[in-house]
């Protein structure tokens, strides 16, 4: 697998998991070294491999290549065990020249790192006592015995130290030192000096102001994100750069994969403590962990330029971050003008010719091509459209080399990439040569551009009057003003055609909007007469206003809008009534009649009960099932019982007794709904069932159910162009060799047939951006797949009302459902009625009548139109 995938982080870990159960130690050996040079290993991982090699470690040599290791780890992460195993491991080499210097050097070293860690610091400096004791211990003349004035020396200087010791931890604001200024106080034969007491006391009430956050830090859940910016922006706010540079080192510790967190951290070395080692370290660390950002790399680079790093190890970085799989087309472009604007600031270009001027130009010709032929091959783009890299390279040959042939051959190169059409271009290609060419290329340049420009070229006109009104002959002028009036004159033709052929479009599409209006009624009409003859039992009124009043008013129960009245419908109607919003379902094939009246009486029947907006918590929305669903209720209630205890399922049925394909069902028990969202998208006679919470969206305006994000998840992948038989299980299997797939979810449409579509979660962010690099392209039975970081276009949402404005129209129902907008985001209100809607009342001498500021009686409601009246709005013509 890992010769596949070098990157799998998961994979790696188990080799290492199941070499050392082997003990194959040399395999070992090369298995994590191999792991520690793509990724930074964590606290576990190293203490591990340490104690394995100090196990193997007995000869002198040996115990160098573990000192080594020792170095290696302790630059990963900030890790208090590790320093503390590297103090204690260097104790075991005290007999070697020079061993208790080089043991006093670690822990100094390990104090400097982590000895202000509130909570694990003082397990350092009580080891780094204990060490001191013990020398004063061997250093102790023989009972009976005169120390000799040397031995006395030595005596007083070691106690100094261990004096020295506890006064530099009194000061530290760290858990328990109460305990260790009792140590003190109990180990020192002379009183404790009023500049330490009062060190400790200031150390304790920084102590009482840390602890909220240690707390909440203890208290809080991996990753601890928020709880650590908090205690970073306490540490920022007090100004100390060690603790602040701690705190930053803690937080990483734990997410080591948040691009963010790196690059603050960085900024803040590199505009605060600006010390070389520790900078370059902290920008190494962030771009292993976080190889696919950009800006990490970008930053690195800037950091090497500023402490003057080598220039070939700043292009053997830049090489790294080539290759480190960036996910966008642009993130290659601004790593490129980065590492060429570090280039051009080491040209001296007072010199006609250098080595550097030369390396200058052959890394922005191969950039050029890099963005041609890597970049444009991997995401089908080059992400310079405008090429930004060429008009730079241009100017600095223009302005800074002297050399316009050279620019106005890269500008020609520029336009022939499809940027003749943009005016901006012409005139950024204009003003350089304003300022390093001459009049005759200007000219030139603008004729070109008023031929070509296509988006503004009247702009481009004046731009090549203006210059021959300062600087032209009259013939100039002449050929100038002629120019462009041909210009201009063709220019509003072609507007004028395209503004008559979209006149043409629309008029052929109101002609259409006509006749779907025309067959709409008629098909009602017809609809009305066929319900007659087959025996309608309605009684009609005397006009037609009468009939279709009585009708609206038997519909209205199923169709009210939700908060209109007692009985509440919380969710949209799943199929449009035909006719009423220019929506019609297909015919069904006629029955026999005596089967009709039977469906409908038996239906009818049934006395239609409404929705308690009261149960909302113990009541949940089923829609988009099967209208041929026989007996909804005996179906629904096995399959909602394993919930819980159903107290009532309502499916909703048309006036001519049919199933719509919703209901509600209620339960006994709020954790029985909470449990039954679970079976959302569950397959129900061929059909994915849609499960939602019962919400009066008047109420709740803001209330969505779609549970699926619609931001950028770079942990995520989306995938188009697979084939439609494609399963699950066969996508995981292409997918799983890149990374540890955590889901994976099929796209289909309403009807559950498939849509080529999916999401595909892998662990981290790492194993994504990897994924996307070997996958995209790759053909899954004869269809080639498309895959990029999953970023769906952001969910358009209804406009609200304004408040307090009441609509002239009761609508029965509301326009957009729960779940958006319906595919073709076209408004099923006639125009007839868009026109009307929202009347504003009349003013009368600035007020507005019949406003409750005005009128002691109250508002009257506006009248509800019936189905008569609408069915005369859209005859009217």
């Amino acid at each position: 697998k890992l010769s596949i995938n070098a990157f799998d982080y998961n994979c790696h870990l188990d080799l290492i998991k199941l070499l050392r159960q082997e003990g194959e130690l040399v395999k070992l050996r090369r298995a994590r070294q191999k792991m520690s040079e793509l990724f930074p290993l964590t606290e576990e991982i190293w203490l591990d491999w340490l104690k394995d090699e100090i196990k193997m470690a007995s000869e002198s040599s040996e115990r160098e290549k573990v000192y080594e290791l020792f170095e290696r780890a302790v630059k990963d992460y900030i890790c208090p065990e590790i320093w503390l195993e590297y103090a204690q491991y260097s104790i075991g080499g005290i007999g070697q020249e020079g061993g208790i210097e080089k043991v006093r050097s670690i822990f100094e070293r390990a104090l400097t790192a982590v000895g202000l860690h509130v909570t694990k610091g003082t397990a350092l400096w009580e080891a780094y006592r204990e060490f001191e004791n013990a020398i004063l211990e061997t250093a102790q003349p023989a009972p009976g015995s005169v120390p000799s004035p040397e031995q006395q020396q030595m005596l007083c200087s070691q106690l100094e130290k261990i004096h020295m010791l506890f006064r530099r931890q009194l000061g530290i604001p760290l858990l328990d030192m109460e305990a260790s200024y009792a140590e003190y106080e109990e180990w020192s034969e002379d009183p404790i000096p009023e500049t330490i007491i009062k060190n400790y006391k200031k150390a304790l009430q920084q102590l009482e102001k840390c602890k909220p956050y240690e707390e909440a830090l203890l208290g809080a859940e991996t990753p601890k994100l928020a709880e650590y910016q908090a205690y970073i922006d306490f540490e920022m706010k007090a100004g100390d750069p060690a603790r602040i540079q701690l705190i930053y080192e803690r937080a990483l510790a734990e997410n080591c994969l948040v691009p963010d967190l790196w690059a603050r951290y960085n900024q803040y070395l590199d505009r605060q403590l600006k010390v070389k080692e520790l900078v370059l370290s902290a920008h190494d660390r962030a771009v292993r962990n976080c190889p696919w950002t950009v800006g990490l790399w970008i930053r690195y680079l800037l950091a090497m330029e500023r402490h003057r790093v080598d220039h070939g190890i700043i292009s053997e970085m830049f090489e790294k971050a080539l290759n480190a799989g960036f996910i966008q087309a642009t993130d290659y472009v601004e790593i490129w003008q980065a590492y060429l604007d570090y280039l051009r600031r080491r040209v001296d270009f007072t010199q006609d010719s250098s080595k550097e001027l030369e390396e200058l130009r052959s890394a922005f010709a191969r950039a050029v091509e890099y963005l041609k032929q890597e970049v444009e091959e991997r995401f089908s783009e080059s992400g310079d459209p405008s090429c930004t890299i060429m008009q730079n390279w241009a100017r600095v040959e223009a302005r800074l080399c002297n050399n316009m042939q050279k620019a106005r051959e890269l500008w020609d190169n520029i336009m022939t990439k499809g940027n003749a059409k943009y005016a901006n271009m012409w005139l950024e290609y204009y003003n350089l040569e304003r300022a390093h060419g001459d009049t005759q290329h200007c000219r030139k340049a603008l004729h070109r551009a008023v031929q070509c420009t296509s988006d503004y070229p009247e702009h481009v006109c004046e731009v090549l009057l203006t210059l021959e009104r300062i600087e032209g002959t009259l013939e100039d002028w002449d050929a100038a003003v002629q120019k462009t009036e041909n210009r201009l004159a063709r220019v509003n033709e072609q507007r004028a055609k395209a503004a008559e052929k979209e006149a043409a479009l629309a008029k052929q599409e109101e002609e259409k909007a006509e006749q779907r209006k025309q067959a709409r009624a008629e098909k009602k009409a017809s609809k009305k007469a066929k319900k007659t003859r087959i025996g309608d039992k309605r009684k009609a009124d005397d006009d037609d206003e009468g009939e279709w009043g009585q009708e609206e008013e038997e519909e209205q129960p199923s169709k009210r809008h939700k908060g209109d009245g007692d009985g509440v419908l919380l969710e949209e109607d799943m199929e449009v009534e035909t006719g009423l919003f220019g929506r019609s379902g297909p015919e069904k094939p006629d029955r026999p009649a005596n089967q009709k009246e039977k469906a409908s009486t038996s239906r009818k029947d049934i006395p239609k009960v409404l929705h308690d907006s009261s149960k909302d918590k113990v009541t949940v929305f089923v829609s988009n099932l099967s209208y041929n669903m026989a007996d909804p209720e005996v179906k629904l209630k096995e399959l909602f019982e394993s919930c819980g205890e159903v107290a009532e399922i309502r499916p909703v049925f048309s006036n001519k007794g049919t199933f719509r394909g919703y209901c509600y069902v209620e339960f006994k028990e709020e954790k029985s709904a909470l449990q039954a969202l679970g079976l959302d998208r569950k397959v129900v006679e061929g059909r994915p069932m849609f499960v939602s919470p019962c919400v009066d969206k008047n109420k709740n305006p803001d209330f969505k159910v779609f549970r699926y994000s619609t931001t950028l998840e770079k942990h995520k992948l989306f995938i188009s162009g697979l084939p439609f038989s494609c399963t699950k299980e066969e996508l995981e299997d292409v997918c799983k060799a890149h990374g540890n797939v955590k889901d994976i979810r099929l796209v289909t449409n309403r009807a559950g047939k498939p849509k080529g579509l999916a999401y595909v979660e892998y662990e981290n962010e790492a194993q994504a951006s990897q994924a996307v690099l070997k996958m995209d392209g790759l053909t899954v039975k004869e269809h080639v797949i498309k895959v990029a970081i999953s970023n769906p276009p952001l969910r358009k949402l209804p406009d609200k009302p304004e408040a307090g404005r009441a609509s002239q129209f009761a609508v029965p129902r509301q326009v957009y459902g729960a779940r958006g907008k319906g595919r073709t985001q076209l408004s099923m209100m006639p125009r007839a009625l868009q026109r009307q809607s929202n009347p504003v009342a009349k003013a009368e001498n600035g007020m507005v009548q019949n406003s409750p500021a005005t009128s002691s009686e109250p508002p009257e409601e506006p009248k509800k139109m019936s189905n008569a009246d609408f069915a005369k709005m859209l005859l009217k013509k």
